[in-house]
Order: structure tokens, then sequence, then C-alpha cells
């Protein structure tokens, strides 16, 4: 038995939210009637906002309010070269990184048809005329190094090497900085197999 309806259905609304249990949803619902009034209003009004006129990019498939989101609208990036995520959180680490220009495709997930998720759930038909369309020099696969993003990476090479002259994975191994004494054994593997020659 909680305080009230209303507070136990915050509460229980703040639980959607990915890595929130029951104790850090009450914590965060509490602080907000008791603290900060002004910022749940300021809050409810941002969400209910962009959960009404945020859509998809209708090329790239990012998250954005217009047909046609900023960074495909934006001319001064480069058309030679496109790199496919997972989604949109992908897109945002990559330009907080800087230092690339090109355009982008977000998959919304990966391949995993036990959770029902294929090709055209990940709008690789569309990936496909957008390749097509731009004829890039190379397609860069960003997809996540986890089983199902190395088979959604070998199945987009696939579909479109007919198409693009170049087709490349993300590096993923030992991070700068890191020591290897203290590096998993995947991660070890997968820097050995991604070696390159020292010019």
């Amino acid at each position: 038995m909680g305080i009230s309806p209303l507070i136990d259905r915050l509460i229980s609304a703040f639980q959607v939210l990915p890595g929130v249990g029951p104790k850090g949803a009450q914590r965060m619902a509490l602080y907000l009637l008791e603290r900060n009034r002004e910022g749940a209003v300021g809050l409810a009004d941002a969400l209910t906002q962009a959960v009404a006129e945020v859509g998809h990019c209708h090329l790239c498939r990012n998250l954005s309010e217009a047909d046609c989101c900023r960074l495909c609208s934006d001319e001064r990036r480069e058309d030679g070269i496109v790199c496919v995520v997972e989604s949109p959180a992908d897109i945002i680490a990559i330009e907080q990184a800087g230092g690339f220009r090109g355009r982008y495709y977000v998959l919304h997930g990966h391949l995993s048809p036990i959770d029902g998720i294929g090709p055209e759930e990940l709008g690789l038909d569309q990936l496909e005329a957008r390749v097509i369309q731009l004829r890039p020099k190379e397609v860069i696969l960003a997809t996540n190094p986890t089983v199902e993003g190395e088979a959604t990476a070998h199945y987009v090479t696939q579909l479109l090497k007919p198409h693009v002259e170049l087709v490349t994975r993300i590096a993923h191994g030992v991070p700068l900085g890191g020591e290897l004494e203290y590096i998993d054994g995947g991660t070890i593997v997968h820097a050995l197999q991604g070696r390159r020659i020292i010019s």
C-alpha cells in the first residue's frame, strides 16, 4: 500500500526508464513533489511535447521533429561516407567525439530472429535505397560488438557489397590508455584480429 494512488502511479511511471527500480523511482517522484515542482512541470511539458512531435527522419531514421533531421539537411556533410548505427544514442556519441563528417543511417536495433527482428524491422531496404541514391565510396558498419551486432554487420555487408566500393567495420579492442592485464579475453581477441600495420 502506497501513499496515494497518484503518487503510486508516478512512481510506477518512472520505472519504465532503463535501470530505474522501485526505490530509485520513489526517490525521483518524491524529490520532484517535495523539492522541485517547477522542474516536474518542465519535465512533464518537455516529455509530452517530445512524445507528440518527435518522429523519424525520412532519410536516415534518426529521431527528429522535422521530416528531415539536422544532420541530413546539413549540406556541409559528406555524401561519400555513410555510417550505419544501431541507435540514435550512437550518433550522439560519434558526434560528441568529433571527426566524422559523413552521413548516418539508424537501424533502431539489430537482427534478432528470437525477438522477431528481421531485415524489415531494421529498414534495410530503405538503407539499400539510400546507399544507391548517395553512391558513397564507403559504408562504415558501427553496430555493437555483440553476437547480434556482428550478425547484423555481416548481413548488411552482403546486402550493400553490390552497391558500394568499400564496406568497413569499426575497430573493437583495447581502449586508449587501457592495460592488457585488466582487459577481458574477448576484447583482446578482437584487438588481435583487428590489428593493423604501423606506417
